[in-house]
């Protein structure tokens, strides 16, 4: 399977990989989805986790900052999909393991579809007790399902778990991994055979898992993966690895694992937001605090048939964009790897700028549309673009714990280091609104700010030309970026103010 248009072969998948945020970048513009945290316990420990910390400003997995029963997490998908007529997921993913909470798990299903049955169900496990639900999982109609692999060599396994439990015993050390990946492939194995769609999770984990992943990517697609997302490392407070000193992975090392895992046969995930097991909405764009006990109390009734019509109206704009980006494929240059990508870079520097894609940072709050203040950024949007055809990257984050730290990061002097060091390889930075000391601050780092709205693709492809126009020719001494120019303090409407200087990465 070569690329998602390939998942059209498997029956009812073209259906819901139109709907499915997720497993769908395109679908992920237009549809939501609500994970209903009822899985507290866990019976893995991984070194990167630690569930009992929450702040309101955590956006990572195993986070929640409320338990529902099945009784509530029925009731409150209701009135979410009575108000967000373009929720089409409903997911169960923690905040512990879902399948170490069987019972809760597949009664909330079961009253979730008795409700609300136009929605597709999704489940997310670490595959340790996988095989023994196999049949329920296809009887209650779970048609998508997530699991977490970020091993298939036990011996690279016991650097990531601390210890399994599994029917009253506990395993520790390789006799864990070893249990723990032999039932993670079986239960793949048994899940592709009876028609669901898997997608496996992997952390890249810095000398750990970076180097051994992609043999992963190629043993999950012999086993059944349709999909595979190679998430960077979060570190959690009190984690071992807190604890250790790990770092997180640099944007340059994730993209050179996805697409090194995609050498080896994979299809990448690249829009991945590491969601909080209580997310509600868009990718993006978590709307859990607008749902409360008192908003879904007044709920209106749900309106099926306009659900039903909305989102028939959402499918062509999908189907219109997966085909537009099918198109596109055919025509795709060659990527610039995981390097810096900005015009003043390279390995030839008499190269024009114009043969040469650039990567592009957006501040989005999702839709597809640039629409979010600079300030307001936890997320960058990473496009890359050669001024003709748009690709997408990826996501990187810009909250403090992305970079092993635990607590949340209040000095705009450092949020503003963290933040460069997500873009520094970025041309261009598009955003709705930006204040006068970050656009400075972005100008002398080589990166132009650049205040518009609209639709990204087409921001995207504006700019890059401008780009392109206003400085068609890398130096031939790679000179240095504009350093403590007050010309180039951000960009808005008319350009001609821009000096015709050559711009560089």
């Amino acid at each position: 399977m070569d690329s998602l248009a390939d998942l059209s072969k498997i029956p009812l998948a073209l259906e819901t990989l139109r709907r499915h945020p997720c497993y769908n970048e395109e679908a992920h513009r237009y549809f939501a989805r609500i994970h209903l945290p009822v899985a507290p316990a866990c019976n893995i420990q991984c070194h990167y986790c630690n569930r009992k910390f929450d702040c309101v400003n955590e956006s990572r997995p195993g986070v929640v900052s409320e338990l529902l029963t099945p009784e509530q997490a029925a009731s409150k998908t209701y009135g979410v999909a009575a108000q967000l007529m373009q929720l089409s997921v409903v997911g169960i993913a923690g905040p512990g393991d879902p399948l170490a909470n069987a019972e809760a798990t597949f009664d909330t299903f079961r009253r979730v579809r008795e409700t609300v049955k136009d929605v597709i169900f999704c489940l997310s496990t670490n595959g340790l007790t996988l095989i023994r639900h196999i049949d329920k999982i296809v009887e209650l109609g779970i048609s998508h399902v997530t699991i977490t692999i970020n091993a298939v060599d036990p011996e690279v396994g016991t650097r990531i778990y601390g210890w399994i439990y599994d029917e009253g015993k506990r395993y520790t050390g390789e006799e864990a991994a070893r249990l723990l990946i032999d039932r993670q492939l079986a239960g793949l194995k048994m899940l592709a055979s009876r028609g669901v769609l898997c997608k496996v999770n992997s952390v890249l984990i810095p000398e750990v898992n970076d180097a051994h992943l992609p043999e992963v990517a190629r043993v999950v697609k012999e086993h059944g993966a349709v999909l595979h997302n190679i998430m960077p490392l979060i570190i959690a407070p009190g984690s071992r690895y807190e604890q250790e000193g790990m770092r997180a992975p640099r944007p340059r090392l994730v993209r050179q694992l996805q697409e090194q895992c995609a050498d080896a046969g994979a299809v990448i995930m690249r829009h991945c937001r590491q969601c909080r097991a209580d997310a509600i909405g868009l990718l993006g764009e978590d709307r859990n605090q607008d749902f409360t006990w008192d908003n879904i109390s007044a709920a209106p009734l749900m309106d099926e048939g306009a659900r039903a019509q909305f989102q028939k109206e959402l499918d062509e704009k999908v189907r219109v964009r997966m085909e537009r980006k099918e198109g596109q494929s055919h025509h795709k240059q060659p990527s610039t790897g995981a390097g810096c990508s900005c015009p003043l870079s390279g390995d030839k520097p008499e190269a024009s700028f114009t043969s040469k894609p650039v990567l592009i940072a957006v501040v989005s709050r999702g839709g597809g549309k640039v629409n979010q203040h600079f300030g307001r950024a936890k997320e960058f949007m990473i496009y890359e673009s050669d001024g003709t055809i748009v690709n997408f990257i990826g996501i990187r984050k810009v909250q403090s714990y992305c970079h092993g730290k635990a607590d949340c990061n209040g000095d705009k002097v450092e949020t503003m280091k963290e933040i460069l060091s997500m873009v520094h390889d970025c041309a261009l930075l598009l955003s709705s609104g930006i204040g006068d000391a970050p656009k400075e601050t972005l100008q002398e780092a080589g990166v132009l700010p650049i205040v518009c709205g609209g639709d990204i693709e087409e921001s995207v492809l504006e700019y890059v030309k401008f780009l392109r126009y206003m400085y068609p020719v890398q130096s031939k001494k790679g000179s240095k970026r504009n350093k403590g120019s007050k010309h180039n303090k951000g960009v808005k409407g008319n350009h001609s103010d821009l000096p015709n200087e050559h711009f560089g990465g």
